[in-house]
């Protein structure tokens, strides 16, 4: 007999008698694990309901402008064979301790180990400090285990904050030669690149250094060292002490990734030796058109550095829509010494006048000599670093460790997060799933949901997308619409001197909802957050259109953008479609 099952409405918390606004399924359709059911709206936020059961829909029993509470029977489903249901409220995550069951715990013996803790956190990038201070904050004893001597990873000591700190030196360097067409003229800036590398260094310094405060603070226990699974109750650190812990988050990040076979010359750099400045060459070759590598050309050019890029694939940033790609590609193009695409690498041999690389293509030249070489051709996940196989938690050829929405392993007691649990690596990405992995540790109900992660590309002119791309719109078959303001029609862009960019929305045909979008221009990092909002708060094209944007800005051109597709624009005449 088929086994059925009733599909329900999971806790809504505060929330009763909430609208249903789109039904997703219907009799006879499969669904997978966590597919959405229907999408209900609060007066905060819509939201999808997951299926908790793979299988057969056999009766969908709400409709459109139904109200549903916690508990209320969303469809019914014959379950697949061999499919299980999705543990909404796991004994061993969301059983949540009392204070005087976390003093307890705190003051167990600690039985034959160094140290222990309720909770261990590996890494302290943006992911681990963060679920470090939030699983404190809760009330956990945390001990939080870092490799280098200071806090904050990757991202705060040798990637985001040093990388943009450097931009915005390269950003003033690029702005005063650009006025000079406007008929303010200053002189060639003189580069003292000790003391650039200093002020860098600086602004790593504060933020750290307040991270070690923070987490003074909050009393969580920061150990240096280098930490593997001994068990999947114990770590075994590089300076022979060993940690017991009742639940531990891996948040070990990622490595930048090398070409085999290179010489071992200080000249080839990775993006971490990049960073130093040490000297500033007067030719370098960038391997690898990715945000990385760009954003580092950006930096070296505006230094006076002859750069050139080669990318393996036929565009740069691969994967990103081709018409964000082209108003950056003629703006760097005037910049760079070459953008070599479809091109590979074959060799690279060092020289006394510099690193002799080879390269494979068709409009390549043979070789080049060049002073630098920047390998940036992206990173790989630290997840087969740490033993973790001791533990009995799964890692792939990768170094990727598979989670679910509660960011737990294989392992139900430890968690993963960041760089290497699947998914874009992006700091902002990590420091979400951290909370997630901290409030699931001290027993509370929470999860990863998100419907859109931004990506920024840090150039100039910057690049950054959210939501569904036209890429993937059209390799998914959605019927989407796109609408666009062009920055040639702002007045702040054109004041800015600065009209090469646009903002693009792709709403949804038949709901008129934002399913995705795209800045291009300065400060496009910043202005894309409205529209994941957008996104996230299920909004369509009059809620953006209708809400009164600050003029002259050049945050208006996304309600521009959505005036566009609705037909009501006014700043720019563009023929009615509808």
């Amino acid at each position: 007999m088929a086994d059925t099952k009733q599909l329900l409405v999971p806790d809504l918390g505060e929330f009763e008698d909430v609208e249903i606004i789109e039904v997703l399924v219907s009799p006879g359709d499969s669904v997978a694990l966590e597919d959405p059911l229907v999408t209900i709206e609060t007066d905060k936020a819509s939201m999808d309901v997951p299926a908790e059961t793979a299988g057969r829909i056999v009766s969908v029993d709400v409709s459109v402008g139904d109200k549903v509470s916690t508990g209320s029977l969303v469809a019914t489903v014959v379950a697949a064979e061999g499919s299980t249901e999705v543990p909404i409220e796991p004994v061993e995550q969301t059983q949540k301790m009392s204070q005087a069951e976390i003093v307890v715990a705190r003051d167990a013996s600690p039985g034959d180990a160094t140290h222990s803790a309720q909770l261990v956190v590996i890494g302290s990038g943006p992911g681990g400090y963060t679920a470090a201070f939030r699983a404190a904050d809760i009330g956990l004893d945390v001990i939080l285990i870092e490799r280098w001597p200071v806090l904050g990873g990757v991202c705060l000591n040798v990637g985001c904050i040093p990388s943009k700190a450097l931009l915005h030196a390269a950003k003033v360097i690029d702005d005063a030669a650009a006025m000079a067409e406007h008929g303010v003229t200053f002189a060639k800036p003189t580069i003292d690149s000790e003391k650039l590398r200093e002020w860098k260094n600086s602004v790593v310094g504060k933020l750290t250094g307040g991270l070690a405060t923070m987490a003074k603070q909050r009393k969580v226990r920061v150990i240096t060292a280098v930490a593997k699974f001994e068990s999947s109750h114990r770590l075994i650190l590089d300076n022979s002490e060993t940690i017991d812990f009742e639940k531990c988050i891996i948040a070990a990040g990622s490595e930048p990734m090398m070409l085999p076979g290179l010489p071992d010359d200080p000249r080839i750099v990775d993006s971490t030796g990049a960073l130093e400045l040490t000297p500033i060459p007067k030719r370098m070759l960038v391997v690898g058109g990715g945000i990385i590598g760009l954003e580092m050309a950006c930096v070296y050019a505006a230094l006076g550095t002859a750069v050139s890029v080669v990318e393996l694939t036929d565009s740069l940033m691969p994967g990103t829509d081709k018409d964000l790609l082209r108003p950056f590609t003629k703006i760097v193009k005037s910049r760079y010494e070459a953008i070599l695409l479809s091109t590979k690498v074959t060799g690279m041999r060092a020289t006394v006048p510099g690193i002799e690389v080879s390269f494979e293509g068709d409009k390549a030249p043979a070789s080049g000599v060049y002073d630098r070489v920047l390998v940036a051709i992206g990173r790989r996940a630290n997840g087969g670093m740490l033993d973790a196989g001791n533990a009995g938690v799964a890692v792939d050829e990768r170094g990727i460790i598979e989670v679910d929405k509660q960011m737990c392993t294989n392992v139900p007691h430890i968690f993963a997060i960041g760089d290497l649990a699947g998914g874009p690596m992006l700091a902002h990405k990590a420091s979400h799933e951290a909370k997630v992995a901290a409030e699931v540790a001290a027993g509370e109900k929470s999860y990863f949901d998100a419907r859109s992660i931004p990506s920024v590309a840090y150039t100039d002119p910057e690049v950054a997308w959210v939501g569904l791309t036209e890429i993937e719109a059209k390799a998914q078959g959605v019927d989407y619409e796109k609408a666009q303001f062009p920055w040639a029609a702002s007045g702040r862009a054109l004041s800015l001197g600065r009209s090469e960019g646009f903002t693009k929305l792709l709403f949804d045909k038949k709901t008129a909802r934002v399913l995705g979008g795209a800045v291009v221009g300065p400060g496009a990092g910043d202005l894309v957050a409205e529209i994941g909002l957008a996104i996230e708060m299920g909004a369509d094209a009059s809620d953006i259109g209708l809400t009164v944007h600050p003029h002259p800005t050049l945050s208006e051109t996304i309600a521009f953008a959505a005036e566009a597709f609705e037909g009501t624009l006014t700043d720019l005449y563009i023929p009615k479609k509808r």
